[in-house]
């Protein structure tokens, strides 16, 4: 019998977003200047006010008002009547040393036993039935929030819109697993009061019907066959959406892990990602474990897989690696024996964990919305500034847990031809 599944996205106008890309923007500019910097930052977003908290070990001195202006003024946030406005909201900053009692745990004399930053458990999933090996209802969901963002920042059409908005997708699948079409689509997005509330609320139906669509069907073709005529839109359901982003909802950074990683598919640990330094293997270990996810569905080992690695805090070696298949295994090598190739080809120590990805380097503030799993591997550059100081720019390679550079290594271990 066939079955529906249900993922969510935000923009990166919601407030649990805005908090999640300051906070990611401090990390950044932390690392730019000094990458052995140890950061725990925390963002409190509200009406007309930003609290910025959390624990920092570096030499760098940053100005961390205005990069915080600077992430909100790109979301968008440009208007005294969105009562939240980069170059008038308030800004505190309560960021202080971190304590000695974590360090001491994690800082060593020989660098590759460098401890864990915290204790836990994190997971990497992936499956193949989407070209990026995500969820498909996940997937849906952010391009079309992303396609919303790009018609707002045109101007052109849809000149009503606001930053803040939240979409959700709904997919029946087969017995098999295997997805047939989209079922249901919420999507509500923040606006300017340009009407009496039925013919505004008719007028931005209409608009996600005939402009939104469409042309998410058009930006990604591999998706178009899932729409169809009988899916169910619930559009601003609970009528008109003036009032949003951190004027109308307090934000925090770390409240949208599931959004982050796998729309609810496979598991999670509990632990959120922005505002850490890798040194916290909430973020840097589940990357890790993403990119063993993705490398082995793509090696073909298995359809769908969730891999879990967990840590001891001040240790290095994790404490376990668990692998599951879901019973979709192309090898006749169990599970466990799975999990214990994995550990032989990956070296799970978080200091091996951030050279073979990357991690010492700022590209933190990209993860920070529509996912951090699922995106584009590539190198930019990025400009970064001190105080009265000069510019610096760095060439940067972006979501390197996305790469594909272990198929092979895999093949063999697994005897894959």
């Amino acid at each position: 019998m066939s079955y529906f599944f249900t993922s969510e996205s935000v923009s990166e106008g919601h407030p649990d977003k805005v908090a999640d890309q300051i906070s990611d923007a401090l990390v950044d500019n932390f690392l730019a200047f000094d990458p052995k910097s140890k950061i725990a930052c925390e963002t409190l977003v509200t009406t007309g006010q930003v609290v910025l908290a959390g624990e920092v070990k570096s030499t760098a001195y940053l100005d961390v008002q205005e990069i915080a202006r600077e992430v909100i003024r790109k979301i968008g946030y440009t208007k005294s009547e969105y009562m939240f406005e980069a170059d008038s909201c308030g800004i505190l900053s309560a960021i202080h040393e971190q304590s000695s009692d974590i360090n001491q745990g994690v800082e060593r004399k020989k660098k590759e036993e460098q401890g864990a930053g915290d204790q836990g458990m994190m997971f990497g999933y992936a499956t193949n039935e989407t070209e990026n090996f995500m969820p498909l209802p996940l997937d849906i969901a952010h391009n079309l929030l992303i396609e919303l963002a790009s018609i707002r920042r045109e101007g052109k059409q849809m000149k009503y819109l606001r930053p803040d908005a939240k979409s959700q997708v709904t997919i029946e699948y087969s017995e098999d697993n295997k997805p047939q079409k989209i079922v249901a689509i919420v999507i509500s997005t923040q606006h300017d009061e340009f009407d009496a509330e039925a013919k505004m609320l008719k007028k931005i139906s209409d608009d996600i019907r005939t402009i939104l669509i469409p042309r998410m069907k058009k930006r990604y073709p591999k998706y178009a066959h899932f729409f169809n005529n009988n899916i169910k839109y619930h559009i601003n359901p609970t009528g008109k959406f003036v009032i949003g982003g951190p004027h109308g909802d307090t934000g925090l950074t770390g409240r949208k892990i599931i959004v982050d990683t796998y729309g609810g598919r496979g598991a999670h640990g509990g632990g959120a990602f922005s505002g850490k330094d890798p040194s916290k293997v909430d973020r840097s270990a589940a990357y890790a474990c993403r990119h063993i996810a993705k490398n082995l569905v793509a090696a073909g080992v298995c359809d769908e897989v969730l891999v879990q690695v967990s840590y001891a805090i001040g240790i290095a070696r994790p404490t376990s690696m668990f692998v599951n298949t879901f019973g979709t295994s192309k090898v006749k090598t169990t599970d466990g024996e799975i999990a214990n190739l994995m550990l032989d080809l990956f070296d799970m120590r978080p200091y091996f964990i951030e050279q073979r990805l990357k991690l010492r380097n700022p590209i933190y503030e990209e993860t920070a919305s529509y996912g951090h799993m699922g995106r584009k591997n590539e190198v930019v550059t990025k400009t970064f500034k001190l105080p009265n100081g000069p510019s610096k720019k760095m060439k940067v390679e972006l979501f390197t847990w996305e790469k594909l550079d272990y198929v092979n290594k895999i093949k063999h271990a697994l005897n894959i031809k």
